[in-house]
């Protein structure tokens, strides 16, 4: 499987009860102790009362190996499964720093989070992949592997703990898959170097590559405008990538996954300044969940889904040739569009693809289509929901049937929490066009902070650019449309890319 190249060491499954081959024992939770620890943290609670507060490592009488307590804080009625995650990662880092190589996770399990097992592994393994496999650019060059970690074993005492490993496997393919791109730097990442990376993965998908100038230019308009400062430097010149699965019996539902990958944003003539500049190569993080989760795909392979990923690779720079402000550019839908701000470039790179995966559901009659936009978008989503949280907001037909809501569901149950925004008329009366000649405002000139309902806007501006405004509820082909900000939820630079949505897309639409 190709799962088991995506890891950052070799993960096992402990049956025997039995530790050997393993140099540390990590515990995370004081509820789920082996018994033989039992007396011995009783022990050190008695003399040290910040023991359950804090991470240690010493040794006990009744065990061979060193242990690692990394314990789970004492929670409140709000916490949710994320603390096991990130008590996992900290046991992790505390084994890296003492210079183990081979530790055993003694995974709990957790009456109040049902999922807590599968969580605690991932966090783990998150952790693993920063300090064992270390950014792809780096590790490419040979960075020194001394002290990474070799062997990761856990004792999961559920009798569907090698499901919960095989679960993990695929589940940390695809993350694995989304880190990479994320985390990789403005020329590591290039977009041509991101469809170079890709290939290789998907060589059992179609997979559409559109680079050439003037079919950008004639079929994506909007995503040839960003692409066009690009354009002059060869290694940085813009691509959509197409990935398809086709499944091998009748599809019941039909998945299309539109990313956003700006592989750099200097935020074009309407330039970033002020230094905030600085980690914008993180701007293509929708590109890689959606390519993540393509590789869940990949693994998967379900009998009866289609799913359709369209990364849109393209870098925003600035130049003597890149789009400014007022020009009018009219979008694949026949729309003409106003530009406002070339810092508004991620609604631009991804309005003609959401368009094209809103022709292709009509022209092949697709069954029970199902359209998503993934992107870092706006400022406002991560000050509106904070740091963690992604954001969905629904189409009138998606939300016509909860969508939203159970996509959060499943992020509450996986640890990765999601805020829910409802779409207002006023959304859409924002991006009409203010004169003679144009149709659509792409945005306004101040920064999404500073815009009234600033993240609900540019999903508005989609659906209306794209022509998918044609298919709601009342249409002849009602077409279900969501778009997911996860400018919050991405991994802000200096932290490593999270993968979200990637476990709440798969826990939702992946599993009857």
């Amino acid at each position: 499987m190709l799962s088991l190249r995506m890891l950052p060491c070799t993960l096992r499954l402990n049956k025997l009860m039995s530790r050997a081959g393993s140099d540390c024992l990590c515990i995370i939770d004081r509820e789920a102790v082996p018994s033989e620890l039992k007396e011995t943290f009783e022990q050190h609670r008695g003399f040290d009362k910040s023991f359950d507060s804090s991470i240690s490592c010493f040794k006990a009488p009744n065990v061979d190996q060193p242990v690692v307590y990394a314990p789970v804080p004492e929670l409140t009625d709000y916490d949710d499964v994320r603390s096991y995650q990130e008590a996992a990662k900290k046991s992790m880092q505390k084994v890296l720093k003492a210079g183990f190589q081979t530790p055993l996770l003694y995974v709990p399990k957790v009456k109040r989070f049902p999922q807590a097992e599968l969580c605690t592994v991932l966090g783990a393994l998150e952790e693993l992949y920063v300090a064992s496999i270390i950014p792809i650019q780096l590790r490419e060059a040979g960075a020194p592997k001394d002290t990474r970690v070799t062997t990761l074993s856990i004792e999961i005492d559920d009798p569907k703990a090698d499901e919960i490993l095989k679960e993990a496997l695929i589940l940390e393919a695809g993350r694995y898959v989304a880190r990479d791109i994320g985390v990789g730097d403005p020329e590591r990442m290039t977009p041509i170097q991101v469809e170079r990376y890709i290939k290789p993965l998907f060589d059992k998908l179609s997979v559409t590559v559109i680079s050439d100038l003037k079919v950008l230019q004639k079929e994506y308009p909007l995503f040839a405008a960003v692409n066009r400062a690009a354009e002059a430097v060869e290694r940085h010149r813009g691509r959509i990538i197409f990935l398809e699965y086709k499944p091998p019996k009748p599809a019941r539902k039909t998945l299309m996954l539109v990313g956003k990958g700006v592989t750099y944003d200097t935020g074009g003539a309407d330039i970033k300044a002020g230094g905030v500049m600085a980690g914008m190569s993180r701007d293509k993080c929708g590109a890689a969940a959606a390519a993540g989760f393509m590789q869940v795909v990949n693994e998967l392979q379900p009998d009866d889904v289609h799913v359709v990923a369209a990364l849109c690779m393209v870098r925003n720079s600035v130049g003597e040739e890149c789009y400014v402000a007022d020009e009018i550019i009219t979008s694949r839908a026949g729309l003409h569009v106003r530009i406002g701000n070339t810092d508004a470039e991620g609604r631009m790179c991804m309005t003609d693809a959401l368009c094209r995966m809103k022709e292709m559901a009509v022209e092949r009659n697709l069954p029970d289509p199902h359209i998503f936009t993934i992107a870092t978008l706006t400022g406002h989503a991560f000050i509106s929901a904070g740091e963690g949280q992604s954001i969905a907001i629904d189409n009138s037909v998606a939300h016509r049937e909860d969508h939203a809501r159970r996509l959060q569901a499943a992020g509450q149950a996986f640890g990765e929490p999601f805020e829910v925004s409802v779409l207002r008329p006023s959304d859409f009366a924002f991006n009409a066009g203010k004169v003679i000649g144009e149709d659509l405002v792409q945005a306004n000139n101040a920064p999404s902070v500073r815009t009234p309902r600033g993240h609900q806007v540019p999903a508005a501006f989609m659906i209306m650019a794209s022509g998918l405004d044609k298919h709601g509820l009342d249409s002849k082909l009602p077409i279900k449309y969501t778009h997911i900000d996860i400018a919050g939820s991405a991994g802000e630079h200096p932290a490593m890319p999270t993968a979200a949505p990637l476990v709440s897309l798969v826990k939702t639409h992946l599993q009857k």
